[in-house]
């Protein structure tokens, strides 16, 4: 594909530690625009890793985070302190290392009912990102991981045309893996982002990274790829 930019290491300290210094460079850019620095923050090992790579960097060599408001690409539906909360895992190896204040922290709330929960990201989403001609918000980055079957985000295979067509910023899912419950950023929301990265790490997940990759390429992060004009995808897997 040649809208994909491939970046390939040798173990996922590689790719982490490649992620955060091209981050945080681009951060220092950022710091210097009038407007507001949005992204989406994943979850999984891979990214609790690049979260470790990110706050040992910035304690050696302070970076601006000051314009910078961190949102999420998908939540579970459970409370902030459960082990299985991607805003757990984030407020624990980056935010609160860093010093992020809370009102710079748009968690999604999977403690509450999925759908008012889903809005109300949406909501927090469309008060500070500018949107885009569809009227969709425009994230700045989005970090993405990657499953075995090729999810992103909370978006499965499986799905029909009409759901993922859906133009909601974020709406409620159910997962094929535990937990089932889950709100997500939808198709429309990651191809308006002006960046995607996708970190691609872990064993078993070779095939379904090749599969995306191709042209006939049916998974959800093949959709990603083929809904953007460009997306950049860290991996130790070829």
């Amino acid at each position: 594909m040649n809208n994909v930019e491939l970046l390939s290491f040798r173990d996922d300290r590689a790719l982490a530690e490649s992620a955060a210094d091209q981050w945080l460079k681009g951060l220092e850019a950022a710091a210097q625009a009038p407007t507001p620095y949005c992204v989406a923050l994943s979850g999984g090992r891979i990214a609790r890793r690049f979260f470790d790579a990110v706050t040992s960097r910035v304690k050696i060599r302070p970076v601006p985070l000051t314009t910078v408001h961190f949102f999420w690409g998908d939540e579970r539906c459970v409370p902030p302190t459960d082990p299985e909360s991607n805003f757990g895992i984030a407020h624990e190896f980056l935010l609160r290392p860093l010093g992020i204040p809370e009102d710079r922290i748009h968690r999604v709330r999977g403690e509450e009912l999925p759908e008012p929960a889903a809005a109300q990201a949406e909501a927090e989403l469309r008060g500070i990102a500018p949107p885009d001609a569809a009227g969709q918000p425009i994230l700045d980055l989005i970090f993405l991981g990657m499953g075995e079957d090729g999810h992103v985000a909370s978006l499965f295979p499986g799905e029909s045309e009409e759901v993922m067509a859906d133009q909601r910023v974020y709406r409620p899912v159910m997962a094929s893996k535990p937990p089932p419950q889950r709100i997500t950023l939808g198709y429309s929301a990651v191809a308006a982002a002006k960046q995607t990265w996708v970190l691609a790490s872990g064993r078993g997940k070779e095939n379904v990274l090749r599969e995306s990759l191709g042209p006939a390429g049916r998974t959800p992060l093949a959709r990603v790829l083929k809904l953007r004009h460009r997306t950049r995808i860290f991996t130790d897997l070829l």
